[in-house]
């Protein structure tokens, strides 16, 4: 019997929290369309072919030839996850957990999510020399298939993270506008990144999650070799001196300011993830504020 990723989810889940994340992501992908429908957008002129009925009379008469109100409809929502697989997703998330088990887990509730409310959902993971990628679709099989592979792609052995390529491949292969969720860790985006994202930006609804760093500097009391995953093995005098500690803390904060701004600039909401109980929570925030962003 296959192992179902998205059963086993349900039963860890708060139901009230899902379905405000499940009404959250309602409204969010319309299509226009003439004729009746559920929000008016504008008036278009008429052209062979369209619907006589959806004629508007009294504005034709102003305008002078033939008007339509076009209106716009629901559809269902189109997502691509955007996964970074660099090997820097298997290290230490605050929560103790890796942060590629943070980010299956978020992938996971996106899926559960998506399938709740049959829309479709693709696939984009990468890193520095593997790109995988599955065409958006609906469906618990396709769902469950698409996760398999993403945590296979999460691993130790892999190579270095390069979120660049992710957001270009995305790029090159949706041509439909989607909600495009990166998921990737505290180091990234870099601000190298700008004009990927701006690109992007311009297509595609763009949310990233960005899974936290244990930073090796907490690691005081840590026994044994702490080992970063593209450093090699950090000395201990880097984690028990207060000085360097403070200054790695303040290069810290420097950069997530330089990539709050970036992402300030291009209109792009974020969130950072602790651990998977915070997942939820902080997924709600993301898409609380990204429809603000979007009124």
């Amino acid at each position: 019997m296959t192992f179902s990723r998205l059963a086993a989810l349900r039963a860890r889940l708060d139901l009230p929290l899902v379905r405000r994340a499940s009404g959250l992501l309602d409204g969010r992908h319309r299509s226009v369309f003439s004729g009746h429908g559920q929000d008016f957008d504008d008036m278009v002129d008429y052209r062979p072919g369209d619907d006589p009925g959806d004629i508007d009379w009294k504005a034709s008469a102003r305008a002078g030839h033939p008007i339509i109100k076009r209106f716009q409809k629901e559809t269902n929502l189109r997502m691509i996850l955007a996964l970074d697989t660099g090997r820097s997703m298997s290290t230490l998330a605050p929560s103790g957990e890796t942060k590629a088990v943070v980010a299956m887990f978020l992938c996971e509730v996106i899926a559960f999510l998506a399938r709740g409310r049959g829309d479709l959902v693709g696939l984009v993971a990468g890193d520095a020399e593997r790109i995988v990628q599955v065409p958006a679709r609906q469906g618990t099989e396709h769902l469950e298939s698409l996760l398999r592979l993403a945590e296979r792609q999460l691993v130790i052995e892999a190579p270095p993270s390069d979120l660049g390529r992710v957001l270009q491949r995305v790029l090159t292969s949706s041509t439909r506008r989607s909600l495009v969720v990166v998921i990737t860790d505290e180091a990234r985006p870099h601000p190298d990144n700008e004009m990927d994202l701006r690109r992007l930006r311009t297509r595609h609804e763009v949310m990233i999650i960005a899974v936290a760093d244990l930073k090796p500097t907490e690691l005081t009391n840590a026994k044994g070799v702490v080992v970063d995953v593209d450093g090699g093995r950090l000395p201990d005098f880097v984690r028990r001196d207060p000085t360097i500690r403070a200054e790695a803390a303040v290069r810290v904060e420097e950069r997530k300011r330089a990539v709050a701004a970036m992402l300030r600039r291009r209109g792009i909401t974020s969130v950072v993830v602790n651990g998977s109980e915070h997942a939820i929570d902080a997924l709600i925030d993301l898409l609380g504020r990204q429809r603000r962003v979007r009124r």
